[in-house]
């Protein structure tokens, strides 16, 4: 067994024991693969293990191995910071986006989702903690946000994605997860389409699923630790 199946089972097997363990229905929770400055073949790997949904943050090297797969029925979510030069790339080759903090942004995919294509998969990004150097609407701001996204032809409004302030203190992580869960549930009664909750990555996806995750976003447990940084100068 390789690697990567090896991995992607585990961490499947991890997922499973976390919604059995906080009694959440079966098939519940997703596995998104992480998978930026990894290369094509690790990627084909994981797809040939049964992966299907992979995450990308820098839009150039997403692009190469868009192309370098197109010959699989994968999904690509678009994961990373938005730059309004860039979203015409964004929005002819991912499914979903869940980085959308910014009401011009959004209007820049629809406007740019190819017609023959389906409605582009939209997370609302939130700043759960507030952090000044990190993107997302504030938890005061997503109800407003949230409607003027839902009105936006050629996208649909999913759901949101966090990602909280690091801290190695598992009830500080909690207490930021169950916020946004309330967060994801108001939306949940208000649009009939919100089903997404992306939150939890390889250290904490157990907390993150304790407290409503259907989404985990690995990377390091899966592909293992990046042996260097993003290249300067990497679109983001």
């Amino acid at each position: 067994m390789s690697t990567i199946k090896k991995q992607l089972l585990e961490i499947k097997n991890r997922i499973s024991s976390a919604v059995k363990k906080y009694d959440r229905p079966n098939h519940s929770v997703h596995l998104l693969a992480v998978s930026k400055t990894w290369p094509s073949n690790l990627l084909r790997e994981a797809a040939m293990a049964g992966q299907t949904s992979f995450g990308e943050n820098y839009l150039q090297e997403a692009l190469v191995k868009i192309n370098d797969l197109a010959d699989l029925d994968l999904q690509w979510h678009f994961i990373g910071p938005i730059q309004s030069n860039k979203t015409s790339d964004i929005a002819k080759h991912f499914d979903w986006v869940q980085s959308v903090d910014r009401i011009k942004i959004a209007q820049r995919l629809s406007k740019q989702r190819p017609i023959e294509l389906a409605d582009l998969n939209i997370c609302i990004q939130v700043n759960i903690d507030n952090e000044i150097s990190k993107s997302g609407v504030s938890s005061a701001n997503l109800m407003a946000f949230a409607e003027q996204v839902n009105q936006i032809e050629r996208l649909t409004l999913r759901g949101l994605m966090i990602i909280p302030a690091k801290t190695d203190d598992p009830e500080k992580q909690r207490a930021a997860f169950k916020h946004v869960h309330q967060l994801f549930t108001q939306l949940a009664d208000l649009y009939p389409t919100v089903d997404t909750l992306s939150m939890g990555m390889s250290d904490d996806m157990d907390i993150a699923i304790s407290q409503g995750s259907t989404l985990v976003r690995i990377g390091t447990a899966l592909f293992g630790k990046r042996p260097t940084p993003a290249p300067s100068g990497q679109v983001h």
